[in-house]
């Protein structure tokens, strides 16, 4: 399609799709259907004249701020505009425009943050007509760097357990003639080997959540049956710490999603609770309905986040305290699963925390409201009979007083804190 934009002294202006002037000889299609085709471009557009001035823009290139009036509004465009017309050939750059009031606002946001763009002219005809097209690369360029990141940190934390493996395995081989040093070597190297596994296995969780088809087993279930299996996986760490576990609420509030994954999102919350909590406190699992929600929260009577470090708990590899994180065997993942899962169930996680005060997590799911009552997974009965076996104080839901009265008070209002 061949056509001059404009003549001199006037604009075509695709965001009304009028136009004050211009020849439009010689297009195959009329000039209407010329006008909404540019008007609907996800990318912006504008054609400039001789003198520079813009002679035909759309509603994308107005709203990343290239254009001001009947000019353009960044230095960095003009100048690719005038190489194209010296080299004769296309010409393209990648451009940082500065951010763009939003309307009504007549000023950025202090938050607000500019555009990357790639931008890429094309000399249209021998009077000096050039388009230029702005692609907005800000994401991508986001999701490139998250990407670059995401290596970068596997690759160091997989050198450091199998460096650790490789520093171990030469001190046994050099302390095989005393078999106290090979007993405590080798229980080193079972703890590295163990971390190892579990980072690689999160990687894999992690991908898989990203994949194609994040909910591969999607079937309505009660509350019940996922904390029950939650708070199995975690028995033996928090045994180990001496720290009980109550779970309270209502079990028989039903969700929809894969079993496996919510399972996962609230065992690593548990874990991550049990592992950044005091010996011989007390983690407490609650479950309530709010509106059409379903809230999953665990509350710990632990160290607490510092309030720098909310924002970014739910990224990939970060740790508040990276020292604790390595002593308990922490990969840097289990928060940014729990932020998928929640995610690919159309739901939210979120925390609220003080330091010294505890923290506590909440994961909120849709309520499942459809009829398959026979078809869900019923995990009370079990939760019942685990009620104060191995040191876990787990409460069903026709216990709830029972739950609360033990001389600590986590009412529903603590519960469903974090938001």
């Amino acid at each position: 399609m061949t056509a001059v934009p404009g003549t001199a002294g006037s604009t075509t202006d695709l965001t009304t799709g009028s136009a004050s002037g211009g020849d439009t000889g010689g297009m195959t299609l009329p000039a209407r259907l010329v006008r909404r085709v540019i008007a609907g471009l996800p990318t912006g557009l504008l054609v400039l004249d001789a003198a520079d001035r813009v002679v035909l823009v759309n509603m994308v290139a107005r709203r990343m701020g290239v254009v001001a009036a009947d000019e353009i509004a960044v230095a960095e465009l003009a100048d690719l505009v005038r190489a194209t017309r010296l080299a004769g050939s296309d010409q393209e750059r990648q451009l940082e425009l500065p951010p763009v009031p939003e309307p009504p606002l007549t000023r950025p946001r202090p938050d607000q943050e500019g555009l990357a763009v790639r931008a890429r002219a094309r000399l249209l005809d021998s009077s000096g007509h050039v388009a230029v097209i702005v692609d907005d690369i800000t994401e991508s360029r986001r999701v490139e760097a998250v990407r670059r990141d995401f290596v970068a940190n596997i690759s160091h934390e997989l050198k450091t357990p199998v460096g650790a493996l490789h520093v171990l395995a030469e001190a046994v081989a050099a302390a095989c003639e005393d078999p106290v040093a090979v007993r405590r070597f080798a229980s080193r190297m079972t703890h590295e080997s163990t971390r190892l596994a579990r980072l690689v296995q999160e990687i894999i969780d992690l991908s898989r959540l990203q994949g194609a088809d994040p909910l591969p087993n999607l079937r309505p279930m009660r509350a019940s049956a996922v904390l029950t299996e939650a708070v199995d996986r975690t028995r033996l760490a928090a045994q180990a710490q001496a720290i009980s576990v109550a779970v309270i609420g209502d079990g028989d509030l039903p969700v929809c999603g894969d079993e496996g994954q919510l399972v996962t999102a609230v065992a690593n919350l548990l874990d991550n609770a049990i592992s950044y909590s005091p010996r011989g406190t007390r983690v407490v699992l609650g479950v309530r309905r709010s509106g059409e929600t379903v809230e999953i929260s665990v509350a710990d009577e632990g160290i607490g986040i510092a309030e720098k470090d909310l924002e970014r708990v739910f990224e990939r590899f970060y740790r508040a305290d990276p020292a604790r994180s390595r002593a308990t065997g922490g990969t840097g993942l289990g928060l940014a699963i729990v932020k998928h899962i929640a995610t690919n169930h159309g739901g939210v996680v979120s925390v609220w925390s003080a330091e010294g005060a505890g923290s506590t997590f909440t994961l909120r799911l849709p309520l499942f409201t459809g009829d398959d009552d026979d078809a869900m997974t019923d995990g009370s009965d079990e939760t019942r009979e685990d009620d104060g076996v191995d040191g876990f104080d787990v409460v069903g839901a026709d216990a709830d007083a029972r739950g609360r009265g033990d001389g600590e008070h986590h009412g529903d209002d603590e519960l469903g804190g974090g938001s």
